[in-house]
């Protein structure tokens, strides 16, 4: 099944659904930066603030947006290295759009814009070892896993291994 979708920078309308992904506490276990809510003030900032610029940002976050406008999900690129010129990639696909190829298709079309527009060399991204649908996604991708990371992240009381997947621009 395909779907109809486009990537575009987040807009003030979208502050409701990005105060929910961002303060879903399930998962900061991806970032090691949040410890705790943000506030939709904090959020109203970051949309007026953000340039959409990953050189001036250092991250280029995207709304996936369905063709009946709405909100499908979030994928972000982050914690880009101008240096190494290497960033990291996540996705967050709405419960109720899961399934349907739209992680799929987003990762790819983020990575084709940075590959070949941004001229990124290495996307990269920390996948929980037990999400097997994350992993699933990111292989179909062209993502290699090339590490698991053992005991990385924390829930609770809790520690899980976390699988590094890799995708170079020329390979």
């Amino acid at each position: 099944m395909t779907v109809d979708f486009i990537l575009r920078a987040p807009e003030p309308e979208d502050l409701d659904i990005m105060f929910s992904v961002e303060n879903d506490s399930l998962l900061w276990e991806c970032s090691s930066e949040n410890t705790g809510p943000y506030s939709r003030y904090q959020m109203k900032q970051y949309i007026a603030g953000n340039t959409n610029d990953i050189f001036t940002d250092r991250q280029l976050r995207m709304m996936i947006v369905l063709a009946d406008e709405r909100i499908a999900g979030i994928i972000d690129v982050f914690d880009f290295d101008v240096r190494n010129n290497k960033a990291e990639i996540g996705i967050v696909v709405l419960p109720e759009f899961r399934g349907m190829g739209i992680g799929t298709s987003a990762i790819s079309r983020m990575e084709r814009h940075c590959f070949e527009f941004l001229g990124i060399n290495q996307l990269y991204s920390y996948v929980r070892a037990d999400n097997t649908a994350a992993r699933s996604v990111f292989a179909s991708c062209g993502f290699t896993e090339t590490a698991v990371l053992k005991s990385w992240v924390k829930r609770g009381n809790t520690y899980f291994d976390v699988c590094l997947f890799q995708k170079i621009a020329d390979q």
